[in-house]
């Protein structure tokens, strides 16, 4: 099979296994990178009519450029699980200017406002959070739903807003019940349940 064929078989089964991925995970369809995955199918195809281009080569090339902003957001986890959060900030702003699609957009914002939090900026995580979680209903998934309340619940526990920290608290722990984020949500209640059970 002449390599173009290959290109644009390759393009086309990247997108249909991407977009199909998405949907099982509840997140939508991305036409932002559909159409970026079209684009460059196109292109890599005729390229490959002028010069041999190697499918595998190619698609590697289809996956870091589609997928720029998802794995810059992993990158930025993955510095932030090390105790670097200032340093994973860059990661997650990084990403916001790379053109990210509305899924991943809400997904680099939330990590952006858990690191704020951790360096001590809860106000700035706070305006962040707050329309994530209360605008208009994108598909993020249960998984990102509670991380979001959750540390929209810390960003108001820390500036003060201890009423609706309890209801973030408890809407992290029904969007996801057995979550690490739900789990951490209870921990927090409890945690002021002590306090006030301590208080004389």
């Amino acid at each position: 099979m002449h390599s173009s064929l290959l290109i644009l078989l390759v393009g086309f089964l990247y997108i249909l296994g991407f977009n199909t991925l998405s949907y099982l995970r509840h997140q939508g369809l991305s036409s932002r990178t559909t159409l970026e995955g079209l684009l460059l199918t196109v292109v890599g195809t005729a390229l490959a009519m002028a010069i041999p281009v190697h499918p595998l080569i190619f698609l590697l090339l289809l996956y870091l450029i589609t997928m720029r902003v998802r794995i810059l957001i992993d990158l930025g986890n993955s510095v932030a699980r090390r105790g670097q959060p200032a340093r994973a900030l860059r990661f997650f702003e990084l990403s916001l200017r790379l053109g990210p699609d509305p899924w991943s957009w809400h997904v680099a914002q939330i990590n952006r406002a858990a690191a704020l939090i951790q360096t001590g900026k809860p106000e700035e995580a706070y305006q962040i959070l707050l329309p994530i979680v209360t605008g208009p209903e994108v598909q993020l998934g249960v998984k990102y739903q509670a991380a979001a309340c959750y540390n929209l619940g810390l960003a108001c526990r820390r500036t003060g807003r201890e009423a609706e920290a309890i209801r973030r608290f408890n809407e992290a722990i029904d969007a996801l019940p057995a979550s690490i984020y739900a789990h951490a949500a209870r921990k927090a209640l409890e945690a002021r349940s002590e306090r006030n059970d301590s208080a004389p």
